[in-house]
């Protein structure tokens, strides 16, 4: 491991860096007002798909690999990077706008059937599967490792009621030693805490809120939360979406199970399976599936379709398929929720 040697740069050095390179920074008092604005470093997040390669043979393996190099393709520019940069702070504008109403919906369904079995149904290990409420121990000696994934989620969400500062928990704490039931507990919960817990239930119980979303089975709910909640946590952290490739994709379901998302299994490269594109569709899935309006869906649509398209850079590099916008998808009318 080398040591790192570079040195500070001034804005202005940083800007001439990129000129160097191959960027276009004119007018360079706008490329300027950019690295001031959002930095070095986040600027060439968004240049990286400018950057040349080259092709060569691993002589490890003999496997052909691209090595990504230093210098930009013709094209790259910053006052047309700028206008990427604003469409993205918009995607993740939506993408949280999105997830705030699916994450409601998610903690009212769980604390709705949770609630059926007591008040207090997630402090009681028999309401959750074995693998969640078991310590982890050590297969050779016996000892145990590490706590329940249970206990460990009630740690974690005692220090969130704890910290809360909502009157409705304050009233919980004075009047009842800080008991709450699943139902008022939910609504001091993220979408991690509802993902964790809904991989713990029961099948029955699962599948009751899964269906309640019009999702077939609690495997494929529980890949969705938990991609969901990736995506509204990299929006929530102001990080770039754009061109991201996701680290935790939602679960694509099979062909004929939920027709509205077919259109997902069409291609198997790594850009469709890891794409952004795949999380925005099971948002606006599950926004469906609860009664939303199209409100949500249109201002996507109207947003993918005014991203500032370059010869080197389409709305492709979010995973966006052929002929998206005629999916049915983005076209369909709302469910009615029922209980």
């Amino acid at each position: 491991m080398g040591d790192y040697t570079k040195s500070w740069l001034s804005v202005d050095e940083q800007v001439t860096k990129l000129a160097d390179r191959g960027v276009d920074v004119e007018p360079r008092e706008h490329a300027l007002t950019l690295v001031q604005g959002i930095g070095y470093y986040r600027l060439t997040g968004y240049l990286y798909p400018f950057r040349e390669s080259v092709t060569y043979t691993d002589e490890a393996d003999g496997k052909t690999r691209v090595k990504v190099l230093s210098d930009y393709r013709a094209g790259a520019s910053t006052e047309h990077i700028a206008r990427v940069i604003d469409f993205d702070r918009r995607l993740r504008l939506l993408v949280l706008d999105g997830v705030e109403r699916i994450e409601v919906a998610v903690r009212m369904r769980i604390g709705y059937v949770l609630g059926r079995r007591s008040p207090f149904a997630h402090l009681d290990t028999e309401s959750f599967l074995p693998a969640f409420t078991t310590a982890q121990t050590d297969e050779t000696t016996g000892w145990r490792t590490q706590p329940s994934r249970h206990t460990e989620w009630l740690r974690r969400v005692g220090e969130r009621r704890n910290g809360s500062d909502e009157a409705f928990v304050a009233h919980f704490r004075e009047k009842y030693d800080g008991q709450m039931p699943i139902w008022a507990l939910t609504e001091i919960l993220e979408l991690g805490h509802l993902s964790n817990l809904y991989q713990g239930l029961h099948e029955h119980d699962a599948q009751e809120i899964a269906t309640a979303f019009g999702v077939p089975t609690k495997r494929l709910m529980a890949s969705w939360l938990a991609s969901v909640n990736y995506v509204r946590n990299v929006a929530a952290h102001h990080a770039r979406l754009f061109n991201r490739k996701l680290q935790n994709a939602p679960s694509r379901p099979k062909v004929g199970t939920v027709p509205l998302l077919d259109h997902l299994r069409a291609d198997d490269t790594a850009k469709k399976v890891f794409g952004v594109y795949n999380a925005l569709a099971v948002i606006a899935y599950l926004l469906l599936s609860i009664g939303d309006d199209v409100t949500w869906r249109r201002g996507l649509v109207d947003l993918l379709e005014s991203f500032p398209s370059s010869p080197g850079l389409t709305i492709a590099a979010l995973g966006v398929p052929e002929g998206w916008a005629c999916q049915a998808l983005w076209n369909a009318a709302p469910d009615t929720p029922s209980l």
